[in-house]
């Protein structure tokens, strides 16, 4: 992995047009759009020398505001020739989030959808539909890639806000080849193989599994802009490698036990006890080609916690789901399951090259090449972010067990400390309640000072909060609290008659809770549940 991170992320792109330039590098469904890796870098080459006929220089950064589609990866990847800073916008951002943005980081130029325009207020703006008639410039290509060096910056991952603004978390050539490295040594990714790109190209998880990491290990790319039809997608595609949150999987895993018959149940059921029978293999078989699952090697899930009965779940159907842990500022990797040691409950032991350590408090502590160098513009965010000794401080708490495995326990400064002084993780409880019926999209556990905990729930989307969905929510929290122990239990809830948006009020773009603002907005509904 030493050499890796003496490399850059632009050698990588380079070396595999070489290696595959006649195989499919981008496609969209029902390949209407197909792009070969020589076709890919042509089309690179070509919207670099635009983009520097525009006056973008090695170190400057540029704006990037699409959907999933094949310009993300071409206009990105033109950038980074360049030795230029690519970074990407949430297309939910409103147009004073945009602006935010823009000042951050400086960027002067923008690559945007048309249907964004109007919320993007740059020097120059380009749309996609656009890039063709780029000016052709003047540009030696193949001398400005040489010239980046391992430690130039690659992205900037712009974080959720959660807790105030965003901060640009910068990300080098040598963090992400180490990253594609170490991830590759637990997960033996298949050279070749089919990813979808679904989730937002501002996410770090999505950059890394259908951009860069392509780059390296030679992925074709089927790119979904609706992200909620990803699943639909599988058939075709028939992924190598997939990742998603827990909500996909929760979803996947409904989806299945409401379409299965009696002979798939028994073998689900036999799989949960660990006891297969004769022709269980056939049955399965049969399912994972229904599902478009037939090819796949690593099944990955993360970004927040999953129910054990998930990822249980997804055993007994003979698929190996495990979890995996990071952050934007740790090239999201950190600990990962491997495929043939998963241990449910966990995110699995340390990668290679990276250690982790404990603080007295729990919290989790790393140092690795994956490390960022710090915030764009932030020293002193940056300095707040380490040790003394240089180790990051990653504000989520974690416990080893005795064979190494990491699992996390949640949030340093989400735990909740009830009015007894009982400390307990509440998005542990409502990864539980979301488990227990599909037909919970989203829940919130409020309890921090308070006598016992409740629970704020939306309907997952076409649920109508009639008498029928509050019954069958009482008897999910029901069934969630039998797997709870007493403290965690929730006594009172209420079901908001509300739709909450990636993006929203209460979700940030990546689906993260935003517990502040959901506190303020539900005031009264959270007095009501305690009076």
């Amino acid at each position: 992995m030493s050499s890796e991170g003496e490399q850059t992320v632009c050698a990588a792109f380079q070396a595999t047009v070489a290696e595959r330039g006649d195989e499919v590098a981008l496609r969209t469904r029902g390949g209407e759009v197909q792009l070969t890796w020589r076709e890919y870098d042509a089309r690179v080459r070509r919207v670099a020398a635009g983009l520097h006929a525009l006056g973008l220089r090695r170190g400057d950064t540029l704006a990037i505001m699409l959907t999933n589609r094949p310009e993300f990866h071409v206009v990105d990847g033109a950038a980074m020739h360049l030795g230029a800073v690519p970074f990407s916008i949430y297309n939910t951002s409103s147009a004073e989030q945009v602006e935010f943005l823009l000042r951050d980081s400086g960027a002067r130029i923008a690559i945007v959808e048309a249907a964004f325009r109007d919320r993007v207020a740059c020097e120059q703006v380009v749309c996609a539909d656009e890039l063709d008639s780029l000016p052709a410039g003047n540009l030696d290509f193949d001398a400005a890639w040489q010239a980046v060096r391992p430690e130039d910056l690659l992205t900037l991952i712009y974080t959720s806000g959660t807790t105030g603004d965003p901060k640009g978390v910068q990300l080098s050539h040598r963090n992400m080849r180490f990253t594609m490295a170490s991830y590759d040594a637990v997960l033996h990714f298949p050279r070749g193989g089919d990813v979808v790109s679904y989730l937002p190209m501002a996410h770090i998880a999505e950059r890394n599994c259908s951009h860069y990491f392509p780059m390296r290990f030679g992925f074709r790319v089927t790119c979904c802009p609706d992200a909620r039809e990803v699943v639909g997608y599988f058939p075709e595609v028939r992924p190598a490698w997939f990742f998603a949150v827990p909500r996909v999987f929760e979803k996947l895993r409904a989806a299945i036990e409401a379409g299965a018959d009696e002979r798939l149940r028994g073998v689900i059921s036999r799989g949960q006890a660990g006891a297969r029978a004769d022709g269980d293999e056939a049955v399965l078989a049969a399912l994972h080609a229904k599902l478009g699952l037939d090819r796949i090697q690593a099944l990955n899930v993360g970004a927040a916690p999953t129910p054990p009965e998930v990822i249980d779940f997804f055993h007994a159907i003979g698929l190996p789901l495990g979890e995996l842990w990071g952050m934007s500022e740790t090239t999201a990797i950190g600990a990962c399951n491997p495929p043939e040691r998963v241990k449910v409950g966990t995110v699995g032991p340390p990668v290679p090259g990276v250690q982790i350590r404990l603080a007295d408090d729990g919290e989790i502590e790393l140092r690795g090449p994956c490390v960022m160098p710090g915030y764009h513009g932030r020293p002193d965010l940056t300095r707040d972010a380490f040790t003394p000794d240089g180790w990051l401080l990653t504000g989520d708490v974690g416990a080893f067990d005795a064979d190494g495995y990491l699992s996390i326990v949640d949030r340093k400064k989400e735990l909740i400390i009830n009015a007894a002084g009982k400390n307990m993780s509440p998005a542990n409880i409502e990864s539980r309640l979301k488990a227990a019926s599909p037909l919970i999209g989203s829940a919130v556990v409020i309890g921090d000072r308070r006598p016992y905990n409740v629970a704020l729930i939306v309907l997952e989307e076409g649920g109508d909060g009639a008498a029928a969905s509050e019954e069958a929510v009482a008897a999910a929290v029901e069934a969630a609290n039998a797997r709870l122990s007493t403290v965690e239990q929730v006594k009172r809830f209420t079901i908001l008659d509300a739709e909450w948006e990636p993006g929203g009020d209460e979700l940030t773009p990546t689906m993260k809770l935003k517990r502040k603002p959901i506190a303020a907005k539900y005031a009264a509904e959270i007095e009501a549940l305690y009076a």
